[in-house]
């Protein structure tokens, strides 16, 4: 069995005015908000049961099918403290899969997941980054974080900034999976730290990006396995993008990139 978390509990600053009134989450892409394109792609891959962590506009976010929990303190917290909301799924119970609120990806990238996930933390990384960011940006190099492969193929590095082209061997799309008998260990570390007032990436501990703490699993020794697709997905950041992404769909531009939105 698995089970799905979709972290839906941020503003969308960069969204606004999208996000005056309504989640990130629910912003429309081509008449229908991205979670929903979401949920159909869980139903797809037979996950049934979908958990949501939301916070801002959370009056909002009605979805049919979904169990919504609450991050009270979403306006002064990030990732990481979203997903610890919901940490009493991570049991070793089942696996888990992990997904951010503002990405919109193809059946078969959710299927690929599925079925070749690794024994601990695994993650979707894409090989065409720099097409779908090239739509996106004059500059894809400025947006863009390092990703680092080791010779098995598990990720070494992630996150950081990317100095340079060969820094960013892949994309992380903000799809993981956990395994049921590492889930009940994925937590450790994060308790191990509350209180600290060390900074991570530059941020507090409440504020902890989640690449920051999956590198720290990988420097804690966890296998975080890559999971390479090429094209199939896209994030939805801000109104640039839903703006290029509905014109591209417009002038039948977008199969190459995500063909759910084609």
């Amino acid at each position: 069995m698995t089970k799905a978390i979709i972290l839906a509990a941020g503003q969308g600053t960069r969204l606004r005015p999208l996000t005056d009134f309504i989640p990130k989450t629910m912003v429309p892409v081509k008449g229908r908000p991205i979670i929903e394109y979401q949920m159909d792609c869980f139903r797809n891959n037979d996950i049934s049961e979908v958990h949501v962590v939301a916070g801002y506009k959370e009056d909002k976010l009605v979805v049919e099918g979904i169990q919504k929990k609450l991050n009270p303190a979403y306006d002064r917290t990030n990732m990481v403290a979203s997903l610890y909301v919901l940490k009493d799924l991570f049991d070793g119970s089942s696996d888990i899969v992990i997904s951010y609120g503002d990405i919109i990806f193809d059946d078969a990238v959710l299927a690929k997941l599925l079925k070749e996930h690794g024994d601990q933390i695994s993650m979707i990384y894409d090989l065409n980054w720099l097409k779908l960011w090239s739509h996106r940006m004059e500059d894809p190099l400025s947006d863009a974080e390092s990703f680092k492969l080791d010779a098995k193929g598990n990720v070494k590095e992630l996150g950081k900034k990317a100095s340079k082209e060969a820094d960013v061997e892949g994309q992380y799309i903000g799809l993981i999976h956990v395994s049921a008998d590492f889930a009940a260990k994925f937590f450790a570390l994060y308790e191990s730290l509350s209180g600290s007032d060390q900074l991570f990436d530059g941020k507090d501990f409440d504020n902890m990006y989640m690449t920051s703490y999956l590198q720290m699993q990988i420097d804690k020794g966890t296998i975080l396995s890559g999971i390479p697709i090429e094209g199939g997905w896209v994030e939805v950041d801000s109104v640039e993008d839903k703006e290029i992404y509905e014109k591209m769909i417009e002038d039948g531009k977008m199969s190459d990139i995500c063909k759910t939105l084609a």
